[in-house]
């Protein structure tokens, strides 16, 4: 299975659907806002939610959302990347809630050269993400250094770093073919 993308690979309009979607629990949000530090009582405290606020029931905090899609991309857009540069905008345009699924797609809006280095490139993407009915919830766009495919051959190939597995009392080597 593919991880990440060299620069030769992405092409401008390309959209890749991140695969599969998180149905996010309430555990789920409460760890992350525990993790975190945030404590907003939207997110921990059923009964203001329902009490309070127009939504009647607790609001999965954003940056677990934003999380969520940035970690879904990356098999498909960052899982080579040397760098992320820059996150240009994020937007939160509806709320999730706990059960929600949410799903992703990633675009890509430009990519250029490095004027510094050759063997490597910048990709402008752009990610959205929604919920089991459609409805969009999150949208950012992002800048990533990714290598090109000579960067990547001089460091090991597509899985740079993996090393080979050392017989021993274990495990006597690869079975030879009968």
């Amino acid at each position: 299975m593919q991880f990440g993308r060299s620069y030769e690979e992405f092409e401008v309009g390309a959209t890749y659907k991140h695969w599969p979607g998180k149905t996010v629990t309430e555990y789920d949000d409460h760890l992350f806002c525990l993790l975190t530090m945030n404590h907003h009582p939207l997110h921990l405290d059923t009964n203001y939610a329902q009490e309070t606020t127009q939504f009647g029931q607790n609001v999965v905090v954003g940056n677990y959302v934003y999380s969520i899609l940035l970690g879904m991309s990356v098999p498909d857009i960052s899982g080579k990347a040397i760098a992320n540069l820059e996150i240009e905008s994020l937007r939160h345009v509806a709320p999730t809630f706990h059960g929600d699924t949410l799903y992703g797609e990633t675009t890509v809006l430009d990519k250029w050269e490095s004027t510094s280095k050759d063997d490597r490139g910048v990709v402008h993407v752009e990610t959205i993400g929604y919920k089991q009915d459609g409805t969009i919830v999150c949208i950012f766009r992002r800048k990533v250094m990714v290598p090109k495919e000579n960067y990547l051959q001089e460091r090991g190939g597509e899985q740079p770093g993996r090393p080979t597995p050392v017989p021993d009392k274990n495990w006597p080597g690869p079975v030879s073919p009968a």
